[in-house]
């Protein structure tokens, strides 16, 4: 410590770590009370069954849900629903929201072509009809775990644009091994918000508490996934740099 100078606040031991085991709900619970204040319009864009917000006081925030499917989850603490809307084409205006929640599906087997080889046992249709067009191509041809980076950037693009001016993304991700190759999804995610201008203002890693189901493998090549990552974005209150760089495939190839 500096000569003269004294440290201001009490000291504690109850902090927000960088890393927790256990489950969503509790780690989000916290990266909320970290970054999102209370009162924030909060626009939980792939809303699902609602399971982050379990532990959540629903009073804490005004949350705005939306997803592809026609009816909401089980959790009734949002103040509107909308059903049938595409995260990457959010129904908000320009700078309108405080904060978004971003929770897509992110294993590549979404986008395979096999039924029988999708993630979930081929349970996300709504998810593949809207956002890989039922076929296992995303909208610019991109395939598999491509795929599932361009769907993370197109939506980021869509966050920049509803979020206010010092708002924040909170995104979940998680690694895969695709093809046999390990991509780091958050390493992709990272660099693709900060080419369109976000701020990486934290990171944090959750490590689920049961063991991963084991598949038969003859060999096994690469450390089998028990984490993900909740990524917390920051949209600069100064003026900053135009989105310049998006996985995008040849217009000729877009629709």
């Amino acid at each position: 410590m500096t000569p003269g100078r004294t440290q201001r606040g009490v000291a504690t031991s109850d902090l927000v770590l960088s890393a927790h085991v256990g489950e969503n709900a509790e780690l989000f619970r916290r990266v909320l009370e970290l970054h999102v204040p209370e009162g924030a319009l909060v626009a939980d864009v792939t809303w699902g069954r609602g399971s982050f917000w379990a532990k959540v006081d629903p009073q804490r925030h005004r949350i705005w849900a939306s997803d592809l499917a026609p009816e909401p989850g089980k959790r009734d603490c949002f103040e509107r629903y909308l059903g049938g809307v595409d995260c990457r084409d959010l129904p908000y205006a320009d700078e309108s929201i405080d904060a978004v929640v971003f929770d897509p599906p992110y294993m590549e087997g979404f986008f395979r072509r096999a039924s029988s080889q999708k993630a979930g046992s081929g349970s996300h249709a709504a998810f593949r009809q809207a956002y890989a067009r039922g076929q296992g191509v995303h909208r610019s041809g991109a395939k598999y775990h491509d795929a599932v980076t361009e769907l993370y950037l197109h939506a980021g693009l869509e966050l920049w644009r509803v979020l206010k001016k010092g708002g924040r993304a909170i995104v979940k991700v998680q690694d895969e091994v695709s093809a046999n190759l390990q991509r780091l999804t958050h390493v992709e995610v990272i660099t693709g918000f900060e080419d369109m201008g976000f701020y990486s203002k934290d990171l944090f890693v959750l490590v689920r508490r049961n063991a991963p189901a084991v598949s038969r493998l003859v060999k096994q090549v690469h450390a089998r996934k028990n984490h993900s990552f909740f990524l917390v974005f920051e949209k600069p209150a100064t003026r900053a740099r135009r989105p310049r760089s998006v996985r995008r495939a040849p217009a000729s190839e877009e629709e």
